[in-house]
């Protein structure tokens, strides 16, 4: 990934592939006819080098630097990188993330939040799918996006001892 240089070198290195999360959305955009716009790139880099969620005003935040960069600015690269499907949103937090694979039309992502460090890991599960279609299917619901957030401890912080 061309990391920005304003993303702090601390965040940087958390695993995520930056350089396939970042391809995937120039393909959008080109395939939206759009601009894969520096705000849109910065907003990435710093999310793909985080490692943790982030809100849309944190993220401001950390951009500002001469020029102060509005959560309004945050928002709509962030709505179009979630569109992209390179960004997840935690509804629980109002946080955002970075996703560097793919999901499946429909997949059923379950998303495990370290409620001690933040992390958070994601993983698929056609079990809870099922479950959740037969509910659904019981009350006439029709899912758009099943995503399940479910908070807890990771297994590091579960490892480490109590403070």
């Amino acid at each position: 990934m061309h990391l920005d240089p304003d993303v702090p070198s601390e965040a940087r290195g958390n695993g995520i592939d930056g350089d396939a999360v970042e391809s995937r959305a120039r393909s959008y955009a080109a395939s939206k006819g759009v601009l894969f716009t520096p705000m849109r790139q910065r907003v990435l880099a710093l999310l793909a080098a985080s490692g943790k969620p982030m809100a849309a005003y944190e993220i401001a935040e950390k951009l500002s630097d001469t020029r102060k960069v509005h959560a309004v600015q945050a928002y709509r690269a962030l709505e179009f990188l979630q569109d992209a499907g390179c960004i997840h949103r935690l509804a629980s937090r109002s946080a955002y993330f970075a996703c560097d694979h793919l999901h499946g039309e429909g997949e059923t992502v379950v998303f495990m939040v370290c409620g001690q460090c933040g992390a958070v890991q994601e993983a698929v599960s056609d079990l809870v799918a099922r479950g959740l279609r037969g509910v659904a299917k019981t009350t006439g619901f029709r899912p758009l996006r099943p995503i399940v957030e479910l908070e807890g401890e990771c297994a590091t912080c579960a490892g480490a001892p109590a403070i």
